[in-house]
């Protein structure tokens, strides 16, 4: 629940709560639920971890602060932190854990990005520096409709776990939402690159376009397959794809694992064809 962790990209992992239910695609063959039905519970039922745990991330904080070095920390790898069946307590507990820890680097990654800005705290102002944002998108079907979201919050580093990917993704195609301004014309971004696309209006999820500030770009991509007896397959070519808009806006990859035809992925680097050998961080962001 809080520990070190065999999770490639981070340093540990923390769960202020465990539970959660299935809200796209990506929850098929969801390995949190999964755990926690070999644990007799009902992962549906949402709890609090235990007073032990949620103390941990203070001596990881006292033992980077004593090194002179960050660490990261995946938050709710058995939970989804923007979760509206949460308790409003437990997420201020979390915050307040989160603000009181300032040399771990916390990752935030939800598959309700549409839920963020109601639930950040009230001195968020342009983001926390130890906080990143990410979403996961599966395909593009959830590309286009999370990444607004996620953009539209400022945030220090906004990141992507492409895991488990289902499908071929374009990242530079991102469905542009809808204002009272468009007509009937559609159009789209590419969420790898700064640009003038739009600024978040109000709490209330209206968007509006046209001149505003430049928006905010995509810093960082995880790329992954299922794992699991009942893993879905993820070709190598999507992988590579998303590989190679990454390498052309200067985006850090981190390609976690890839199928392997059986239920275990390959996670070995040396074993990947070597355009997907990269496990790269956002610039200033390694610990």
């Amino acid at each position: 629940m809080g520990s070190e962790t065999g999770i490639e990209w981070t340093d540990h992992t923390q769960n202020f709560w465990i539970g959660c239910q299935t809200v796209s695609p990506a929850c098929a063959h969801c390995y949190a639920e999964a755990l926690v039905k070999r644990w007799g519970g009902d992962f549906a039922v949402r709890r609090l971890t235990s007073n032990e745990n949620l103390h941990k991330p203070y001596a990881w904080q006292r033992a980077a602060e004593k090194a002179g070095v960050r660490r990261r920390v995946f938050c709710s790898s058995l939970a989804d932190f923007f979760d509206n069946q949460v308790p409003p307590e437990w997420r201020e507990l979390a915050w307040r854990t989160i603000k009181e820890t300032p040399n771990l680097d916390w990752q935030l990654l939800t598959k309700r990005p549409q839920n963020i800005a109601k639930m950040l705290p009230a001195d968020w102002g342009d983001g926390y520096p130890n906080v990143w944002l990410g979403t996961t998108v599966e395909n593009q079907e959830e590309a286009d409709r999370r990444i607004p979201h996620l953009l539209a919050i400022p945030a220090a580093v906004h990141f992507l776990s492409c895991e488990p990917l289902l499908g071929l993704v374009d990242l530079t195609v991102i469905a542009a939402p809808k204002t009272e301004w468009d007509g009937d014309e559609d159009w789209t971004f590419n969420c790898l690159e700064r640009g003038e696309y739009y600024q978040r209006q109000d709490d209330l999820g209206r968007w509006e376009s046209g001149d505003g500030p430049w928006h905010p770009a995509i810093s960082w991509v995880i790329i992954g397959t299922e794992s699991g007896n009942d893993a879905r397959h993820m070709p190598n070519e999507w992988a590579d794809g998303l590989v190679t808009q990454c390498r052309a806006s200067g985006v850090a990859v981190f390609v976690k694992q890839l199928s392997s035809g059986t239920s275990r992925p390959i996670k070995d680097m040396a074993q990947f064809p070597p355009d997907l050998r990269v496990r790269e961080f956002p610039e200033g962001m390694v610990g």
